[in-house]
C-alpha cells in the first residue's frame, strides 16, 4: 500500500474506474452476443440497434478506443447479415 495520500487516493480512484469499466465490458459482450443469436429473428434489428448504441457509448465514454468500436460494430453488422 502507498504511502503517499495522493497516491492512496488514486489507488481508489482506479479502483472504481475499473470495475465500472468491468461492467460496461461485460454488458457490451452480452448486448452483441444476443444480436448474434437473435440473427434471422424479428427482434434482431432492435437488438442489432441496441449492441451499436452500446459500443458508441462505451468508446464515448473512453471504456473502449473508438477504432475498436468501429472494428466491433463493423464485424457485428457482417455476421448478422451473412446469416
Amino acid at each position: 500500500m502507498a504511502n503517499i495520500k495522493s497516491q492512496k487516493k488514486r489507488n481508489l480512484t482506479n479502483a472504481k474506474r475499473a470495475e465500472r469499466n468491468k461492467a460496461v465490458k461485460s454488458e457490451l459482450k452480452t448486448r452483441v452476443k444476443s444480436a448474434i443469436a437473435t440473427a434471422g429473428t424479428d427482434d434482431n434489428a432492435e437488438q442489432v440497434r441496441l449492441a451499436i448504441k452500446r459500443l458508441d457509448k462505451a468508446a464515448a465514454k473512453g471504456v473502449i478506443h473508438p477504432n475498436q468500436a468501429a472494428r466491433r460494430k463493423s464485424r457485428l453488422i457482417k455476421s448478422v447479415s451473412a446469416v
